[in-house]
């Protein structure tokens, strides 16, 4: 019977435990040397024994009154129409949470709508792609947009088996906005190089003197000679992921993920190209304006990326601290964490290692 203090013991075994020790005394063991057998002191088995008090644990029967910080039925209701309205019913609590405080409404934590959710059975992981882990790693920092750009290129199906046409993709690493795409029959250095020229002109950096770094992975369209001339001509610094390791391209890979999961995304392929040109660039659309990045604390790239993030940050943060304001109980520490890093490292992880190995040698 042995276990924490305060544990809950059933009331069969609270009987046993008496029967035992009853036996133990009987044969001459002290009753004292019998509990500490059982685990219990003695104190607990002349409660147990007592008339004045009933044999089963009357804790879980306890009336005790409601939390200060719980949601009344109103506000339960309020919360589950919400995230039942069109406009939420495919986002879940992490976006729409940022997207009511952007209105200046605050209905509950971000916590509160998903157990409220899952209370009511309303909380299930959907589409495709298995549940999301966080893995962040690779070398370069940028503490604004347009410092640092990431490029990959990934298939999309066509019309028929071993027919695909070719994303080619370009991500800024500061604001995870989509800087410039196009959709090629082929890979290409030259494709790449016409790409690298349209980002540049899209975000016009022709006449801007600061240092751009374009990183890929080392696939041989982005070593092509062409791409290369390009980028030194334009002022660009190449950089590449290290040999043999899959991962250091991460963003990029993962805005491939983004895009092929998305519920649109007509997984029996596309008709033609123009049909996947026409798709992509919807899903651009919505992936720099409307998408709430979770990266971002929920903002969307443009957002970020034209520095309208402190602002808004800003009005979250008061539409919290105004919450907290009026139902102080509901709080038992500090509200949200409506700011984001001013810097956004490709690899934090090796950042931190040789960190720790430059104090080890000192």
């Amino acid at each position: 019977m042995g276990g924490r203090r305060g544990r809950l013991i059933s009331a069969s075994d609270r009987f046993t435990a008496i029967i035992l020790i009853e036996e133990a005394t009987l044969a001459g063991a002290r009753e004292r040397m019998a509990c500490i057998e059982l685990e219990i002191s003695q104190r607990t088995l002349q409660r147990w024994r007592s008339d004045a008090t009933p044999l089963e644990d009357q804790r879980p029967y306890a009336s005790r009154p409601a939390p200060l910080n719980k949601l009344s039925e109103e506000e339960i209701q309020a919360i589950v129409e919400v995230t039942n309205q069109k406009e939420f019913q495919s986002l879940p609590p992490s976006q729409i949470v940022p997207i009511l405080a952007d209105r200046g409404i605050y209905l509950g934590s971000e916590s509160s709508f998903y157990r409220i959710l899952k209370s009511k059975n309303m909380q299930h992981h959907r589409g495709r792609s298995k549940k999301p882990t966080s893995k962040p790693i690779s070398t370069h920092c940028a503490t604004g947009p347009n410092e640092v750009w990431m490029w990959d290129i990934t298939w999309l199906p066509g019309p028929a088996k071993g027919i695909y046409f070719y994303l080619y993709l370009i991500l800024d690493l500061y604001s995870r906005k989509i800087i410039a795409w196009e959709i090629w029959l082929e890979e290409s250095a030259e494709n790449a190089s016409i790409l690298v020229r349209r980002g540049v002109l899209s975000e016009h950096r022709t006449a801007v003197s600061e240092p751009l770094i374009l990183h890929s992975d080392n696939g041989s369209p982005m070593k092509g000679a062409s791409l290369l001339e390009t980028l030194y001509s334009l002022g660009i610094t190449p950089s590449r992921s290290r040999p043999r390791v899959s991962n250091d391209n991460p963003y990029a890979e993962s805005i491939f993920k983004t895009c092929k999961y998305r519920p649109s995304y007509p997984i029996s392929g596309f008709e033609d190209l123009t049909h996947a040109r026409k798709w992509v660039l919807s899903f651009v659309q919505w992936y720099n304006h409307e998408h709430r990045h979770s990266g971002l604390n929920f903002l969307t790239p443009y957002q970020r990326h034209t520095g309208l993030d402190q602002e808004i940050l800003e009005k979250r943060r008061e539409v919290y601290e105004q919450a907290k304001t009026a139902h102080p109980e509901r709080w038992s520490g500090e509200i949200r964490d409506w700011t984001l890093d001013d810097e956004v490292w490709l690899n934090p992880e090796r950042v931190k290692t040789e960190t720790f190995e430059k104090k080890q040698i000192s």
